[in-house]
């Protein structure tokens, strides 16, 4: 018996090998796959330009293929014109065209129809390949608006970010529709719907998240004070701790969370971790307060609201928009 436990790690060495190898493997299959894809995207469309083939003529090779070559699966009509739209999407793209490989064809098909420009199509790309996302997941990104409410945060929150890095890993809007909670729901319904939900919210709040604990206590002097949620961000090397409001947030918020960051960063950070950053996450804000606010804070810190439905695709696109118009005045000025 000793002797097996003495080789559950070399047993265990091995087992990583194998599984890093069949990803490569998946990985490998899926490159050649999507070359496949190109390549007949490549043909169609150079026909179309040189010869004039279009869907009638699309719709002719599958009907051929299909009698010819039974065997083959994934070669329908609507599939070899979206193979042709997939070439002409990215074929002047040298930026993208090597990442469309590294995800799959499925995904691809999400990314290509679902977004307008090439920096959203290349935002979702990036997140497939780091978190490996299935299409699901790659799908509710996209719907809640990820890549718009990213790029908001981040123009809107520069200066936070420029003082605070670490805090660029968070957003200032959350999207949690998956939420089931009461009507009048209290910060407790909050909490217990999205330790009951973890794994959503983890999609939505970012892979590298780690969840640690919820009401994580921590003690000062002869008195406990609790964490609403705290996470552990392996990217960041740090403790996240997440601050639950029901209501408008307010200034003396910070407060209390600063007075956890110093707690956490004093008795529970381990010497190698970075130091702790957090988060407010209150039902809604006035941005000239939340400015106000975190302007005097020394604590990597973030205040985000959230929303129980789906954002406006429009109300985004047309704030996103807005910013962007500002921050190009700004340049010029």
């Amino acid at each position: 018996m000793a002797d097996i436990v003495n080789y559950n790690n070399d047993f265990d060495n091995i087992i990583a090998i194998i599984e890093k190898s069949k990803m490569r493997a998946i990985r490998a299959v899926n490159r050649e796959m999507i070359e496949m894809y190109w390549q007949i995207g490549q043909y169609l469309s150079e026909k179309g330009e040189s010869d004039g083939w279009g869907k009638n003529t699309v719709q002719d090779f599958a009907d051929y293929l299909k009698r010819t070559y039974p065997s083959a699966s994934g070669f329908s009509a609507q599939n070899l014109w979206r193979m042709k739209q997939f070439y002409e999407t990215y074929r002047d793209n040298e930026k993208l065209s090597p990442l469309v490989r590294e995800i799959s064809w499925t995904n691809n098909l999400l990314i290509m129809t679902g977004c307008k420009t090439d920096e959203a199509k290349e935002f979702y790309m990036r997140l497939c390949i780091q978190n490996g996302y299935v299409k699901r997941e790659l799908e509710r990104q996209i719907d809640s608006m990820l890549y718009e409410r990213t790029m908001l945060s981040q123009e809107k929150n520069k200066d936070l970010i420029e003082r605070h890095p670490a805090v660029g890993a968070l957003r200032d809007s959350y999207v949690l529709e998956f939420l089931d909670v009461p009507e009048d729901f209290k910060e407790k319904d909050l909490r217990k719907a999205i330790i009951a939900n973890l794994k959503k919210f983890i999609l939505e709040f970012g892979k590298d998240f780690t969840f640690v604990g919820e009401e994580y206590r921590v003690q000062v002097g002869n008195t406990d004070f609790f964490i609403d949620l705290l996470f552990f961000n392996r990217a960041l090397s740090c403790l996240v701790a997440v601050e639950l409001k029901v209501g408008k947030f307010k200034p003396e918020h910070l407060g209390q969370l600063n007075f956890y960051l110093e707690a956490l960063n004093r008795d529970v950070k381990k010497p190698e971790e970075n130091p702790s950053v957090g988060l407010i996450l209150c039902t809604y804000k006035d941005d000239a307060v939340v400015e106000y606010a975190l302007s005097g804070s020394l604590s990597p810190a973030m205040v985000a609201d959230y929303t129980l439905k789906l954002p406006d695709k429009k109300l985004l696109e047309e704030k996103l928009r807005e910013i962007a118009m500002l921050a190009e005045n700004n340049e010029e000025e």
